[in-house]
């Protein structure tokens, strides 16, 4: 096989490795996954979230002063200018989505962005946390103009997850605030998925942050993606009283649709992020919504190694991310936007570290599509 051979690998690029990475990994005949060389839902258990978040983009869990340091360039950077305030305010409506208008807010502060390709570490680096940190803020206003009221602002001395609570739903409890930023830190990062790898694919052409960043959030609002925690919840509510999960699942079987919320990619085994979420809401809320979801969690387990012998799906993140979210006050409309202001961390430290290889990515296709006619003039090029 020569170098310009082409390798056949299967759909979708699965288990096919394309790169190296020292951001983590996902384990899923272990259940496992990492962010660099720590345990992610030891990190969620008890690390706040931007002392996650310094470890993914420096490579180290910070010190004290450290950490103090970084949150603070944090909180200054999650402060929105008055003209990002103003563009929100003329573009959304009630049907414009969270989504959407960071998606407008990051293409407007990037307009004149120079390309990775072309910044020192250091420009990179504040052009990374910069777009991340203004996420939050960015959706929590999109949200609330979308419902006639008016923005409230950050406060850069309160936490990340805090203050994202605080301006989306003006909840400041600290059990809220501690389940949030618990869900926030295991959602940081999870492989190569989809949309992590659509950023790196912008990145590695030299492209700007923004760009990078905006080929991700194209990826993540797909429903097989970042739009899965919404239609999970939505799936209990269809479902009802436990009682009913059996039937449900068995009219989702033979009509061969999805079952929301279950079943992964990469994990052969439980996962660990619906485990962690699942212990958080079921120690700190006994509600119905989550008695509800353990009961039909266990319920559709049994049914599915029923209706499909040999194949077992567990519970995956997005089932009880909508519990959790639900708990502390977030609407559904407003999972998907939540998950992606922790993911916009994990992102940005995979540009990062795609736009330091200066290589890139380049894969082919096989053409399957009608024969071509061929002229006499390219007969005779490709005969030369």
């Amino acid at each position: 096989m020569t170098q310009s051979t082409p390798i056949t690998v299967p759909r979708g690029l699965k288990n096919v490795i394309v790169t190296d990475t020292a951001i983590g990994d996902v384990r899923g005949e272990e259940g496992f996954y990492h962010y660099r060389q720590y345990d992610a839902t030891e990190l969620a258990r008890t690390a706040r979230f931007e002392d996650v978040w310094h470890l993914m983009i420096y490579g180290e869990l910070p010190d004290a002063a450290a950490s103090e340091r970084f949150a603070r360039r944090i909180g200054e950077l999650r402060v929105l200018d008055g003209t990002t305030v103003d563009l929100l305010r003329s573009v959304v409506t009630p049907d414009v989505e969270p989504l959407a208008a960071l998606r407008v807010a990051l293409a407007t502060a990037g307009i004149t962005e120079r390309p990775l390709f072309d910044l020192p570490e250091a420009d990179r680096i504040h052009a990374a946390l910069r777009y991340a940190a203004i996420a939050p803020t960015v959706i929590a206003a999109a949200h609330r103009l979308a419902r006639g009221l008016d923005v409230v602002d950050a406060d850069p001395a309160a936490g990340h997850a805090a203050d994202y609570l605080r301006m989306a739903t003006g909840n400041t409890t600290d059990d809220a605030v501690s389940a949030l930023q618990t869900y926030l830190v295991t959602t940081i990062d999870h492989g190569f998925n989809a949309s992590t790898f659509a950023g790196r694919v912008v990145a590695s052409s030299g492209s700007d942050m923004t760009s990078s960043i905006l080929g991700a959030l194209g990826a993540f609002l797909g429903p097989l993606h970042g739009g899965a925690p919404g239609r999970a919840l939505a799936a209990l509510e269809e479902i009802g009283d436990p009682s009913n999960t059996r039937d449900w699942v068995r009219g989702k079987v033979a009509g061969g649709e999805v079952i929301m919320g279950f079943g992964h990619a990469v994990y052969r085994t439980h996962d660990p992020r619906a485990e962690l979420l699942k212990e958080v809401v079921t120690t700190r809320y006994d509600s119905p919504l989550v008695r509800q979801a353990a009961a039909v969690e266990a319920e559709i387990e049994t049914a599915i190694n029923e209706f499909k012998p040999g194949r077992r799906l567990y519970a995956n993140v997005e089932f009880y991310a909508g519990v959790l979210m639900s708990e502390v006050g977030l609407p559904p409309e407003m999972f998907t936007p939540t998950f992606g202001v922790a993911r916009i961390v994990g992102w940005t430290a995979n540009i990062l570290e795609q736009a330091a290889e200066r290589k890139i990515i380049r894969p082919v296709a096989r053409y399957v599509g009608p024969e071509p006619s061929r002229t006499a003039s390219s007969r005779t090029t490709a005969d030369a």
